[in-house]
């Protein structure tokens, strides 16, 4: 077998960005992927005359013409940009909150955000503008921090961002009370909280701030022809500059020498690849269980894994429907769906599997009018349990709680938004933990990764980075990664991973 100078072990977002950015700089490549095309949740499937997106709702930081955003300057760089058609989303997402009699949407754009929150209560643009404004902040100091490459000035921090310094170690609801903010203000600001993956106590206001300011400033987009699209495009970049990638080839152990430093990998076949660096897009609890030597893992690798938790673990119900978005009453493309805007009431509830108190629910036609057949419509309908809520539920039982929690959101999305579904539906299927821990290997069926609270979020992480790489060789990406869960962060943590191997690769050279 040839010798690689980095294998990577996965073709999911942050291992396909990883490839590139390692063969960009001239060094040799593979990606070794299980199942028999890239992306990992980055892809679509067929049912009927309908094809599903498999987890994409909306991607964040790629912006308009005249104003990129982050993601979209990654993929630039990495020269994938040109590749993918993107297609922008109109408003950020409507909010129908039962608890406080919410229903309202909220746009894109600053300025746009603060004139709708001027409707809410007295003064309710001017208590937006301090969020959104605070926000920008953070979002301009980690951008400052990551170009510092982790080493930023300490009198740049003191003077220009004196504010992320004050809100550094605060939980988003810190936050919010300190500045006063209005209750409705709050809670129209909050609907996102689900897409990060743990509760505003629990949560880091770098985190949610560095995230939102980004989508509510330059909106959200989405591929035309669904997540795939983004796949095919890093697949056929990696192949242009001459890396390889190998599908249906699983890797079964990472091999160190006497040194504990990497060397190959063991495919399941018995076959061996030689190299001294592997990137590995996939969970570090699958990783130190299953894939190396025990001798080799260091005690506090496994007692990091045992500290941190799972984040959400993913139900979704992919509808096609034989009516156009107009005839059946969805007139948006993003709706939260929420029994009340208490992210920690929402969080603590939802890990009882018959009391479902809140959904994500996206209509890709009101983005991509071409998606599926005239006069036809595709929904998806999210949500999270925070715990293994499905690990005691049998075989038997199976089929019949699924179909049984979608009847329920179904008419939960109904009865919220006038909606009519019951009487279209010609092509239903329903995903759920135990589908998403088959389909890609995520403990637990998990979709987010480790959970990021503010003790264990972003900063912390990017803090740790190179404490946190154990085995020499070894690096971890995607989204159980620093930059933690969704698209981009998994595209940035994979990139990050790579440009750290290649320093360690620089540094062995000498």
């Amino acid at each position: 077998m040839k010798k690689y100078d980095c294998v990577i072990i996965g073709a999911g977002n942050g291992g396909l960005a990883a490839a590139v950015k390692i063969l960009l700089a001239g060094k040799s490549c593979l990606v070794c992927e299980k199942h028999n095309i890239p992306g990992g949740f980055a892809t679509s499937f067929v049912r009927g005359r309908f094809e599903f997106e498999a987890s994409l709702h909306e991607l964040n930081g790629v912006g308009t013409k005249g104003q990129s955003g982050g993601t979209q300057r990654l993929f630039e760089e990495l020269g994938v940009s040109d590749l993918i058609e993107w297609l922008q989303v109109k408003n950020a997402y409507r909010l129908i909150s039962k608890e406080e009699g919410i229903d309202f949407i909220l746009p894109f754009g600053i300025d746009n955000i603060i004139k709708a929150c001027d409707t809410l209560c007295e003064n309710g643009g001017l208590e937006a503008k301090k969020i959104l404004d605070l926000s920008q902040l953070v979002y301009e100091a980690v951008a400052y921090i990551s170009q510092s490459k982790g080493k930023p000035d300490p009198e740049v921090m003191k003077t220009k961002y004196y504010d992320y310094l004050a809100v550094s170690s605060y939980s988003v609801n810190e936050v919010f009370e300190s500045l006063h903010t209005p209750e409705i203000i709050k809670n129209v600001l909050s609907a996102y909280w689900s897409y990060l993956g743990v509760h505003f106590d629990n949560m880091s206001f770098v985190h949610y701030a560095n995230m939102t300011y980004s989508y509510y400033n330059v909106g959200a987009t989405v591929p035309k022809y669904r997540s795939h699209e983004m796949s095919l495009a890093f697949e056929k970049r990696i192949h242009e500059l001459g890396g390889d990638i190998f599908f249906n080839t699983e890797v079964k152990e990472i091999l160190c020498d006497k040194n504990g430093h990497v060397s190959g990998v063991k495919l399941v076949n018995g076959n061996v690849i030689e190299t001294k660096h592997v990137i590995a897009n996939c969970s570090p609890h699958n990783v130190y269980s299953n894939m190396i030597d025990p001798k080799y893992i260091p005690e506090r690798a496994i007692k990091l894994c045992n500290f941190r938790k799972f984040a959400g673990r993913g139900l979704t119900i992919f509808l096609g429907l034989n009516g156009s978005p107009e005839e059946l009453g969805i007139n948006e493309h993003s709706y939260f769906i929420y029994n009340s805007s208490d992210s920690v009431k929402m969080y603590n509830e939802m890990s009882n599997l018959h009391h479902h108190v809140g959904q994500a629910t996206c209509c890709l036609n009101n983005v991509n009018p071409g998606c599926s057949p005239d006069g036809t419509t595709i929904l998806y309908m999210t949500s999270l349990y925070f715990d293994d809520a499905w690990k005691d539920v049998t075989e038997k039982e199976y089929y019949k709680l699924k179909n049984e929690i979608a009847s329920e959101f179904i008419d939960e999305f109904e009865k919220a938004t006038g909606a009519t579904l019951k009487g279209h539906i010609e092509e239903i299927a329903i995903a759920t933990p135990i589908t998403y821990a088959r389909y890609c290997g995520h403990p637990q069926g998990t979709i987010y990764g480790y959970e990021g609270t503010y003790k264990d979020g972003l900063m912390a992480r990017v803090m740790m980075v190179n404490e946190d790489a154990f085995i020499p060789g070894l690096r971890i990406g995607g989204a159980y990664g620093e930059r933690e869960i969704g698209y981009p962060s998994a595209y940035t943590s994979g990139y990050n991973e790579a440009r750290r191997t290649l320093n360690d690769m620089e540094k062995e050279e000498m």
